[in-house]
């Protein structure tokens, strides 16, 4: 009988050890109380006691990774798991039963857990997860500081190369790791990891959203890590993995040449000084011969220079090229029927090619401001710009006059078509309202920050934003956009183009444009979406004649909830204020108090971030439409310059029409 006792007793406390580990491990849980409730003897309770009871036995935890699923809808399980890419098979099973042990413990009869700790993360639902990018997000910091002034620099560096690592890894592992030494001698480890059934695209999202946090939650710490349900970035100043495994998945070099048997010392070194010799007068005479070649085609490239700059140009997307007959025919020849909507450079149409699928034509205008350049600078740029914020160029035609530019169709038109209307509006609840502000900012990461291209758009409007099915925005009409190199921050131009009341102040009175250009832009069009009103919207009140000069006015005297739709009054309120918190600090007038896209996907997504105080904006006075644009706090030189642009030298991107404005049915 004492035997019997100690037996379950020594069972009792091994299991007792068992969560009481894995729990001391748990650094983030996650029990979605909004989800729903089951009991243990539904189907959804047998079906998740199933799933997790197969967890240990699943072959796919060779490669530290879970994917599985189990039941029949309404009450299917699905379940994900990862384990850290240095963590061997046989410790990723045991964290990962440990943490379905404790999730059900911790969350209990809930349908929707998730739970990461130091070697894992487990999380399972009543819906899919898989290749799903989700919120939210978690961190962890060292409370030490570095005294480095190197680190964070060459810690940022370590970061990106690692992203790009991982996130051109394959379905079985998206992971990198490495270190890296400072000037001071400091050495940084780091590790980041994405969920493998993610795509390309979405891991490296993430990741960019994760590492560029570290700055904003972990600065000038020793050690920090973001965690998300899709992706985890690490760093620590001494080494937290398994450097042998991380070691065994790189590739591996090709081994090196064995050397030569030495079978005879003096033949071999009478043959090897001769082969020598042979060689080295091989390789002066080919040199010789290739430099004469090479002076030959540079000689032949710069005469003919001249002459094929354009074709080079659009050489490298000659795959892209559509006939223009074949254009013709899916737009029933350009057919009024068809036509979705007017924009600054000509008309757009919705057409269907041969293999059924629906496009959007924008046709240029033979008059249009847009000449071959701006064709050939926007059909350059959205080729190689992929993003699902960002509009999809399938192809253009050129064909004599005609110039075409033919996107992916999307059916909700552009954002100002339901917006600005009272009856559409409607539909566009807050949760919407908050997914396209979000979207829209981190399509505008992607082209400030994440592309392999640095792009400033210059016309972010709402007629430019083009909603898909489901109300995912995406970014159209780069005709106007202008690509900067790595490092150039600013630039000058003479010619403005863009549009009135989205324009920033040091853009449209002294042509200087950068990234903030864009940050401007986009805070104005935050607080139309917000207040469900045009920028040029009037107000009968004195020192509040425009949306911009309304929000401060309130936001100063605490009333900001005046400015929000009425349509939104079942939204979060502390949501909606933040976000017209946002707003304001895109709009300062000092350029470099607005903040960039990095920080404000951050202040977006986590409400942990402490807002600064916005300060006031500067004050546009638009004259019903005109092209005058006054600031009261600028000097009068730079007012001056302003009326002659106006008359002489500014393209101006009308706000009720736009480029690329679809109008589907």
């Amino acid at each position: 009988m004492a035997i019997i006792i100690s037996i379950a007793l020594i069972s009792f406390l091994s299991h007792f050890i068992i969560l009481t580990t894995a729990q001391q491990g748990f650094i983030y849980q996650l029990c979605n109380n909004s989800v729903g409730n089951y009991a243990n003897t539904s189907a959804y309770g047998t079906n998740l006691k199933t799933l997790l009871s197969n967890l240990p036995s699943d072959p796919k935890i060779d490669y530290g990774y879970y994917r599985s699923s189990e039941g029949q809808n309404p009450n299917r399980v699905y379940a994900l798991g990862l384990c850290r890419a240095d963590v061997k098979p046989d410790s990723c099973r045991t964290c990962l039963n440990n943490a379905s042990i404790l999730l059900q413990n911790l969350c209990p009869n809930q349908k929707e857990v998730a739970g990461y700790n130091d070697t894992c993360i487990l999380r399972y639902a009543n819906r899919s997860m898989f290749g799903i990018t989700e919120e939210p997000d978690f961190s962890m910091c060292n409370p030490k500081s570095v005294t480095d002034n190197n680190f964070n620099e060459v810690l940022d560096g370590l970061m990106r190369r690692l992203r790009s690592k991982a996130a051109t890894g394959d379905t079985r592992r998206k992971f990198a790791a490495s270190n890296v030494t400072t000037l001071f001698q400091t050495t940084i480890y780091g590790l980041v990891q994405c969920m493998p059934d993610l795509s390309d695209q979405d891991c490296d999202a993430c990741l960019v959203k994760a590492i560029s946090s570290i700055p904003l939650l972990c600065n000038n710490r020793m050690g920090g890590r973001i965690i998300t349900l899709n992706c985890i970035i690490r760093y620590e100043i001494y080494c937290f993995y398994d450097t042998a495994v991380v070691d065994s998945l790189l590739p591996s070099s090709p081994p090196a040449a064995s050397p030569s048997s030495n079978t005879s010392s003096s033949q071999g070194n009478h043959n090897t000084s001769r082969t020598v010799i042979i060689v080295a007068a091989s390789i002066g005479a080919f040199i010789a011969i290739l430099i004469l070649v090479c002076i030959y085609f540079v000689v032949r490239k710069s005469k003919s220079t001249i002459e094929t700059k354009d074709d080079d140009e659009i050489a490298p997307i000659e795959s892209l090229q559509f006939n223009f007959n074949t254009i013709r025919l899916a737009t029933d020849n350009f057919s009024v029927a068809n036509k979705l909507g007017q924009g600054g450079f000509g008309s757009v149409y919705k057409g269907r090619l041969p293999n059924g699928q629906d496009i959007a034509v924008k046709r240029l205008s033979m008059d249009s401001g847009q000449g071959d350049s701006e064709f050939k600078n926007e059909v350059l740029l959205v080729a190689e710009l992929q993003h699902r914020n960002l509009v999809r160029l399938i192809g253009f035609s050129l064909e004599k006059h005609e110039r075409l530019l033919i996107y992916e169709f999307l059916p909700n038109r552009s954002l100002d078509y339901l917006l600005f209307d009272s009856s559409k509006r409607v539909h566009l609840n807050w949760e919407k309202r908050e997914k396209i502000i979000g979207g829209i900012a981190r399509g505008l990461l992607y082209l400030h920050e994440d592309s392999r291209l640095r792009i400033i758009h210059r016309d972010l409007k709402a007629s430019n934003i083009l909603l898909d099915e489901e109300l995912n925005p995406k970014i159209s009409d780069f005709g106007m956009a202008r690509l900067f190199v790595v490092d150039q921050t600013q630039s000058n131009t003479s010619r403005i183009v863009g549009t009135y009341g989205y324009m920033a102040p040091e853009y449209a009175l002294h042509g200087q444009f950068s990234i903030k250009s864009d940050v401007f832009s986009f805070g104005i069009l935050v607080l139309e979406i917000i207040s469900g009103k045009k920028n040029n919207s009037v107000y009968d009140e004195e020192d509040a004649r425009d949306l911009l000069s309304f929000a401060w006015k309130n936001w100063r005297e605490g009333t900001t909830y005046n400015l929000v739709d009425p349509i939104l009054n079942n939204g979060s309120r502390n949501e909606i204020m933040r976000c017209i918190h946002i707003g304001l600090l895109c709009v300062e007038e000092n350029v470099a108090d607005r903040p960039t896209m990095a920080q404000l996907v951050l202040m977006l997504n986590s409400y942990s971030y402490c807002l600064p105080s916005p300060s006031k904006p500067p004050h546009f006075k638009n004259t019903n439409g005109s092209s005058e644009i006054q600031m009261r706090e600028y000097s009068s030189e730079a007012t001056t310059r302003s009326s002659e642009w106006a008359s002489n030298s500014i393209q101006e991107s009308v706000n009720e029409a736009s480029i690329t404005e679809l109008y589907p049915r």
